[in-house]
């Protein structure tokens, strides 16, 4: 068997590299930049999660919570049985919950 004669790379000029690291520098760091500039222009703080509807709408803030402070609300709500719930259920079992508290105080 005769061993195929190794191909000879040829390597882009310097110039050629660092004209593609600009473009890398432009078309992705820059933007990225800018939007972090944008979002840091509201007086430094976040993104407001505070709107009317995510204080009326129960799913939208229990998505916004994390599994720890969904079983706390569990907790508080005496739901039973939430330690062995996963994310899906526990969300579903205190969606549940408060639509019931709700029927209740109307």
């Amino acid at each position: 068997m005769k061993a195929k004669p190794q191909r000879q790379l040829h390597p882009l000029p310097r110039g050629l590299v660092e004209l593609y690291g600009l473009l890398a520098v432009l078309f992705v760091l820059v933007p990225e930049w800018m939007a972090d500039g944008a979002l840091r222009g509201r007086r430094g703080t976040a993104l407001p999660l505070t709107t009317s509807a995510w204080q009326r709408v129960p799913e939208l803030r229990l998505a916004a919570m994390n599994l720890r402070e969904l079983r706390q609300v569990a907790r508080e709500l005496r739901l039973w049985g939430y330690a062995g719930l996963n994310r899906e259920e526990l969300s579903s079992a205190l969606l549940r919950r408060i639509q019931a508290r709700r029927g209740k105080a109307l």
